[in-house]
């Protein structure tokens, strides 16, 4: 690698994305004041140049031009650079990616946009090979000299159309009616087109999970009875847990697979994929049993404590794709490397494995995958399929130590806030499911992290790093954090959990909340001021922050009785009714509130020396609908204050503040729940 001897200021950044630039000969900076008021001393076009540590082309990018010196030397002489990490400063991203798409082009990462010494933006693109790079920089910086006006005047126009509001651009006006289900027959007869009905999943090629989406199927099913769309759900799963796109020797899915067909994966893997995955996996076994699904979900969280855990209890950001240069080199096999480690198994892991001498990828190598029934290999091999299952399971494990022994794809050791809160309900939903008290403990070590660590004055801050916390948090941060504290309140009844959730509600309040338009912006007010103040409304890979938000108002405002968060969650779903059914792709998290809110919660409260185990009896079944509450001491918590726990163990389900006669077992009670709905 061409790195210049010299380290730039990046070097003191504490993310691993910038520090991997830290020794480009591009006289980077980070995004702030420093390099904005230089820009504007020196009257010079900003480059800001936006990636992540795991994306696959960031690196390329670097490898090709930021390495280079004379590319290093143009961008130097007419330009300020700027690296930003998107996980960092996603709202940086966020403005930029949509000046990008305003522009016409394709967003993605890198993400390497131009723009005024005033921040606005007037050109921009992703990634560029290196001769087109520098041609584009001699370009532009000609045109910044020579015609200053025409740039200034289509960045203007640009900085306008960056100002609508979202409420504006997706022309979201109340609706004022009542929640139906009908509207859920709606989304789904439009999502049942886009299904793939032969490999799940949405019929396009590269393959996203997408956690959000299958969520809303369940709940529909289960709302519906709806056998299609578990049977699309179910499909979806088993290709995906027997693809490429999962670890089948450590454990964890990939980001997404590069072709149709689960097969090729893009090899980075993220926390927020997997601790959503963990939470689909964990209530489709509760509706199906499927003991694929509770080995998918202990393999994952195994992976996640043995390679993604600070010492501090959160969990790490992601892992590289990358590892010695090449893409998915730390997962793939060549057929010798298999032979040599499993001996005289070889022959029954490569039939499963779907692995070959030729090998089935790049280079001779084998991405590990299922396509074939165990049932056709057992009579195939003329052996059981206990003892198939029992060679795999002694393979898997051999493999994995061997696997151990090479270098590690780059780690990204940021522990962030919002994704930790997507991990604490990932954990309470596996706990739920399956019982492990394990799963549970890793929440509430997450959760103490994020309480004692991040948590300051009041705030949530985004971001801890070797031992100290930065960056103020964004709504995800909130959105995410909280919803995690009530998951992990309902599952522990431990009220810390629901108090700092509730404080953290007050503070996106006073803080994020628009009372005009009923929505929470995505950055603080007391954040930096950049061009433009975002709403995040849109579900995508992760959910939208604000309706994220809207669910958390609804729990919260069952559990402690608040009226006027429910009014605020049904006024946040109200204006997004004609988007959510329109396009349920990209909007399955609201799809999720609306099927809550057609179909009345039900409260269930437990009191007794036994409430705990009651209540793992009762959410082990899939109840999309319910908020759990309890105690074996006393509670000031409205549902619980008259119902004090007497030796004897009582379970109240409740409707609407309406309660049924008092049971004393988890199953009295779940034959009331199952007449409620």
């Amino acid at each position: 690698m061409n790195h210049s001897e010299k380290a730039n200021r990046l070097a003191n950044e504490s993310s691993p994305y910038l520090q991997q630039h830290a020794y480009n000969p591009v006289d980077w900076y980070p995004w702030g004041n420093e390099a904005l008021r230089k820009a504007s001393d020196e009257d010079k076009p900003i480059i800001v140049s936006i990636g992540y540590s795991s994306c696959h082309w960031c690196h390329v990018m670097e490898r090709e031009s930021f390495e280079d010196e004379g590319i290093a030397q143009i961008m130097n002489e007419h330009f300020i650079n700027i690296k930003v990490d998107r996980e960092e400063r996603p709202d940086v991203d966020q403005i930029y990616m949509d000046a990008v798409h305003l522009m016409g082009q394709q967003g993605g990462w890198p993400l390497n946009v131009f723009l005024l010494p005033n921040q606005e933006p007037f050109y921009g693109g992703t990634y560029f090979r290196p001769q087109q790079w520098s041609q584009l920089l001699l370009k532009i910086a000609e045109v910044y000299k020579r015609e200053r006006k025409e740039l200034e005047a289509s960045a203007e126009k640009l900085r306008s159309a960056l100002q609508v509001s979202e409420i504006e651009k997706y022309r979201l006006t109340s609706e004022n009616e009542e929640f139906k289900s009908e509207y859920l027959d709606e989304m789904f007869s439009v999502l049942k087109e886009r299904f793939d009905t032969n490999m799940g999943g949405m019929n396009k090629a590269p393959k996203f999970p997408m956690p959000s989406i299958w969520q809303f199927l369940l709940q529909y099913q289960h709302a519906a009875d709806e056998d299609e769309a578990l049977n699309h759900v179910t499909k979806t799963l088993d290709a995906m847990a027997n693809g490429g796109i999962y670890d089948h020797i450590g454990g964890g899915f990939s980001r997404y697979s590069v072709d149709g067909e689960w097969f090729a994966p893009h090899f980075e893997k993220m926390l927020y994929d997997n601790a959503q995955l963990l939470s689909l996996f964990a209530k489709a076994y509760q509706v199906t049993q499927n003991a694929n699904y509770a080995k998918v979900i202990r393999q994952t969280v195994a992976w996640m404590e043995r390679e993604m855990l600070d010492s501090a209890g959160g969990f790490f950001s992601a892992l590289d794709a990358d590892s010695e240069g090449v893409e998915g080199k730390f997962y793939t096999w060549t057929f010798d490397e298999l032979k040599s480690i499993t001996g005289d198994d070889t022959e029954v892991v490569t039939n499963y494995f779907e692995a070959s001498e030729a090998g089935n990828w790049e280079e001779g190598r084998n991405i590990l995958h299922r396509r074939k029934d165990i049932t056709d290999i057992a009579s195939q091999l003329s052996l059981s399929e206990s003892d198939i299952e029992s060679k795999i399971l002694s393979a898997t494990e051999r493999l994995l130590i061997e696997r151990e022994k090479r270098i590690r794809p780059g780690l990204d050791d940021k522990v962030l806030a919002g994704w930790n809160g997507l991990a604490i309900s990932g954990l309470v939903d596996s706990y739920n499911a399956l019982g492990d008290h394990k799963f549970l403990t890793l929440a509430a070590d997450i959760a103490n992290l994020i309480k004692e660590q991040m948590l300051v004055d009041g705030k949530l801050l985004r971001l801890f790093k070797d031992g100290r916390a930065t960056i103020d948090g964004y709504l995800e941060d909130y959105a995410f954090v909280i919803s995690g504290l009530l998951n992990l309140y309902q599952s522990t009844f431990d009220e810390k959990w629901l108090d700092t959730a509730a404080e953290l509600l007050d503070y996106t309040f006073s803080h994020f909340y628009d009372e005009t338009s009923g929505y929470f912006y995505y950055t603080d007010d007391s954040a930096e001021k950049l061009i433009a103040r975002k709403f995040e409304l849109i579900d995508n890979v992760i959910p939208a922050s604000n309706s994220e938000m809207a669910h958390n108002l609804l729990t919260a405002g069952l559990i402690l009785d608040k009226e006027d968060y429910k009014q605020a969650a049904h006024k946040m779903l109200d204006k997004m009714l004609k988007l959510a059914k329109g396009e349920p792709e990209y909007t399955s998290n609201w799809g999720r509130l609306l099927d809550r809110l057609t179909s009345p919660a039900a409260e269930i409260v437990i009191t007794g020396p036994d409430a705990l185990t009651i209540r793992a009896e009762i959410v082990k079944q899939y109840h999309p609908n319910i908020v759990v509450m309890g105690t074996s001491t006393s509670s000031e918590l409205p549902l619980l204050k008259d119902k004090l726990p007497a030796d004897l163990n009582t379970i109240f389900v409740c409707q609407n503040k309406v309660c049924q006669l008092p049971v004393h077992s988890g199953n009295e009670a779940l034959e009331q729940l199952k007449r409620l709905q």
